[in-house]
């Protein structure tokens, strides 16, 4: 075969080719046109449970503390109560969707739920500081807050038993909140002053597990590579300067939304 025979045939192949492309771009403009057939829109998304644990952090070290005795007056939750509202309700609950995005049920029910409870937290010690509702007396006796913690309690343990699949790091977080919520509905219910000193030191741990997470959850984010362990269960992903075994992001930069965090 000649080179001008070969030369022709490429031109031919090439222009079929074209062809080809042409009138699969043109069905698929009709098929977009008529509402028939897949469309693949990528959405870049961050780990959500970052926002959610660091607002659960602020929201339960600063309830907590008080509750335990450490610093001001049992009418100090008056003063808190927007902030809680704000950092641990609005903030993680907000998370709590975003993380359904991210097809994450763990995060989704924890900050979700819990996110409602702190918003409620604020809307009761508002009405109770615009005088719309009395203060239990004494603050410790409350069984209705009790009854509520209990409800808590065995939700969160549901999810303490789900993140044992995920990281031991995630576990310690909802484990010591499941405890602290059964501590705090005995001694809501009982009335007894030192359980409830004692829920708050146990809810001062969780959040200090929830501080700890989130900071490696987003140093593994911005860095790109593991720098604070989060305890999975593949000793690989917990060596500091390695890669996350499941990055948020694909490798090769382009975002979209995978399952879980």
């Amino acid at each position: 075969m000649s080179d001008h025979t070969r030369r022709a045939n490429g031109t031919k192949g090439g222009l079929m080719s074209s062809t080809i492309n042409e009138s699969r771009r043109q069905t698929d403009l009709d098929l977009a046109r008529d509402g028939v057939g897949t469309r693949v829109v990528l959405q870049p998304i961050a780990a959500p449970s970052v926002l959610g644990l660091f607002g659960f952090a602020g929201a339960t070290f600063i309830v907590a503390s008080n509750m335990a005795g450490w610093w001001g007056t049992p009418t100090s939750g008056l003063a808190l109560a927007p902030f809680a509202a704000m950092f641990g309700g609005l903030a993680q609950f907000l998370a709590g969707m975003w993380a359904y995005r991210a097809r994450d049920a763990i995060a989704t029910a924890m900050h979700g739920m819990w996110g409602a409870f702190w918003l409620a937290y604020g809307i009761l010690n508002i009405m109770i500081a615009a005088g719309a509702l009395h203060a239990p007396t004494p603050w410790f006796h409350n069984p209705e807050l009790g009854f509520w913690f209990f409800a808590l309690g065995a939700i969160t343990a549901s999810g303490f038993l789900a993140s044992l699949a995920e990281s031991l790091s995630l576990a310690s977080v909802l484990g010591t909140l499941a405890a602290g919520s059964g501590i705090a509905a005995g001694a809501f219910i009982y009335g007894s002053h030192g359980w409830v000193q004692v829920a708050g030191w146990v809810f001062v741990i969780s959040a200090g597990c929830a501080w700890y997470t989130a900071t490696a959850m987003m140093l593994a984010a911005a860095g790109g590579r593991t720098v604070l362990p989060l305890f999975k269960w593949k000793k690989a992903a917990n060596v500091p300067g390695r890669k996350p075994m499941q990055p948020i992001e694909l490798e090769w930069g382009e975002p979209g939304v995978k399952m879980g965090q």
